[in-house]
């Protein structure tokens, strides 16, 4: 960061922008860095055999002397996901609310990271000082408990970072606070970073009231099994559900181990009151007749591995579908899952479940303000410079133009690229440079070690399979001693394309015997030789292009 001037404030992020997921966003002045969420995005279809993606640390590796702080607005994945990936390469103190620091615990102990970890319960009326910086926090409406905005006290005037927000005025939970957030605006906002995920819908969210008695009609409404599908998050939703089934008398069965463990932190922290009768074992479903029960369970996004997957599909031990069940999806999908959902919806159908989901009544609503709640936010806190945040490009962008309705000037509205740093002064804002910001992948206990190749080289394997062409070889005499063979797999069926293989084979003896007569016998070339001579012939023949892998072995005799 040779350019940038130290007097400045920085503002940038490592993920969550132009993209949902992986939020973790940084606000630099002079010898202080501070971080606002560490998430993880999930991989979408093409990202084959990758677990997570997640943000690329190195810059803070690199200025981790500077790093005051990790500061977490709610406690979802993309939000706290990455954090334990971050603590084992920089010990930074985090700052989260009592929800979000439990589940925070939790996944710190599953990697063994608990007892080196610190951690800080924040408050809204709890201001963070540090030498030349300081944070204070507001109270936001959103999906689980315990949601802030971000609020860094700079020499040139507040930095607000909105966190995922709306503004319900019928809670399940706290109400945002409206007074504080104004009071933030008047003294003065120098760049907000707002939340862009439901930008391009007008109007305003629904209201969880509204929700409530939506589902309190539905369980009230049928007799059979009530099997409910939403995010494993999603504390509020549980809630919805379990006082709806305690004025039904039903009892309630939790499947999913995330469900029980987001069920356990809510019931400790007192967000949740559960009679202790109403849970019960998912062994005991057979006690019970079918109007006496309730499901709650996880894979509303049609994940293949979750419960409801496995119930559709009558793989679950303790759980297959009677046609008097009822299915409730109280989630919206996420983009990318449709097809996963319908999938899950067909089979659920099929096997004689009344499904119910969004498109039919009102039984989920997003944690996400829809554009009016965008403008309020804009006009409450006045920014003099705008970073739309927390969305995929389409977002920001029409985030920006609500901006400038709401009195921003274009001109400091900045749409920036993760790893874009945007430095502010008392004068001017400009992009100064950009730092590495490319996405990491996850895979088992592998961090970084996939990239774009191999993932070219699975995706190619997925859509045309493998081709190997096996040779030995007397280099002395020049001559081949066995082979050429051709093994396939996801290419085509072996048996049924022996012309096609017999000419492969002919292609790669002829080339191998072309190499050996003139002399080129570096092993290199003569691989690069046979992809160029049997590719073009493959993809003439099949418009097929599997990987290619020459195999040559030399005889010792």
């Amino acid at each position: 960061m040779n350019t940038i001037k130290n007097q400045s404030i920085n503002i940038f992020a490592l993920g969550g922008l132009g993209e949902i997921g992986k939020n973790s966003y940084v606000v630099r002045y002079e010898d202080e860095i501070l971080l606002i969420d560490s998430g993880i995005k999930f991989p979408e279809d093409d990202l084959l055999g990758i677990d997570y993606v997640i943000p690329d640390f190195s810059f803070l590796v690199k200025n981790k002397e500077k790093l005051k702080g990790l500061f977490i607005t709610h406690g979802h994945e993309d939000h706290i996901g990455s954090i334990p990936f971050l603590l084992k390469e920089v010990n930074i103190p985090i700052y989260a609310g009592k929800f979000a620091l439990e589940l925070i615990k939790e996944k710190l102990k599953e990697h063994g990271l608990l007892n080196q970890a610190i951690l800080y319960e924040l408050e809204e009326d709890k201001v963070v000082t540090f030498n030349k910086l300081s944070v204070d926090f507001f109270r936001t409406t959103h999906s689980v408990p315990d949601s802030f905005g971000v609020v860094i006290k700079t020499p040139y005037g507040n930095v607000v970072h909105t966190g995922d927000f709306k503004f319900d005025l019928t809670p399940i939970g706290h109400p945002a606070n409206i007074s504080k957030i104004a009071k933030i605006g008047d003294e003065g906002v120098i760049c907000l970073l707002s939340d862009s995920t439901n930008s391009e819908i007008p109007g305003y969210s629904l209201s969880e009231k509204r929700i409530s008695q939506t589902i309190r009609e539905l369980f009230k409404q049928y007799t059979g099994r009530i099997i409910f599908a939403t995010f494993a998050s999603n504390l509020f939703r549980f809630k919805q559900a379990i006082e709806a089934a305690i004025l039904q008398k039903r009892k309630i069965v939790i499947l999913g181990r995330s469900l029980l463990k987001t069920v356990r932190i809510g019931q400790k922290l007192g967000y949740l009151d559960v009679p202790e009768d109403t849970l019960i074992d998912p062994s005991e479903i057979k006690n019970y007749e079918d109007d006496q029960l309730l499901i709650i369970c996880t894979g509303s996004q049609g994940e293949p591995f979750a419960a409801l997957s496995r119930i559709a599909s009558n793989r679950h031990p303790e759980l297959s579908i009677k046609k008097e069940d009822t299915v409730i999806f109280s989630s919206s999908p996420i983009p990318g899952n449709t097809l996963s959902i319908n999938k899950i919806i067909d089979q659920l159908s099929r096997a004689g479940a009344k499904v119910i989901h969004h498109k039919l009544k009102d039984i989920h609503t997003s944690g996400h303000g829809a554009q009016e709640e965008l403008k309020l936010m804009l006009r409450l806190l006045k920014p003099k410079y705008f970073i739309p945040i927390h969305g995929e490009y389409r977002m920001l962008r029409q985030h920006a133009e609500l901006a400038e309705e709401c009195g921003v000037e274009s001109n400091n509205t900045f749409i920036i690229d993760n790893g874009q740093i945007l430095e502010i002064n008392h004068y001017s804002a400009e992009i100064a440079e950009t730092i590495p910001a490319n996405p990491v992948y996850v895979d088992g206990e592998g961090i970084g070690d996939v990239g774009a190749i191999v993932i070219r080289d699975r995706r190619t394997l997925s859509e045309s399979g493998i081709l190997l062409t096996i040779v030995t070889i007397d280099f002395k005499n020049k001559k081949i001693v066995s082979g050429p063979e051709i093994i396939t797999r996801g290419f085509v069926f072996m048996r049924e394309s022996e012309q096609l293989l017999n000419k492969i084979k002919n292609i790669v003896m002829s080339d191998i015997e072309l190499s050996l007569n003139t002399g080129k016998t570096q092993w290199g070339d003569m691989k690069k030789s046979i992809i160029d001579q049997v590719e073009p012939y493959i993809f003439k023949e099949t418009r097929r292009r599997p990987m290619i892998i020459p195999v040559i072995m030399e005889t010792r005799r």
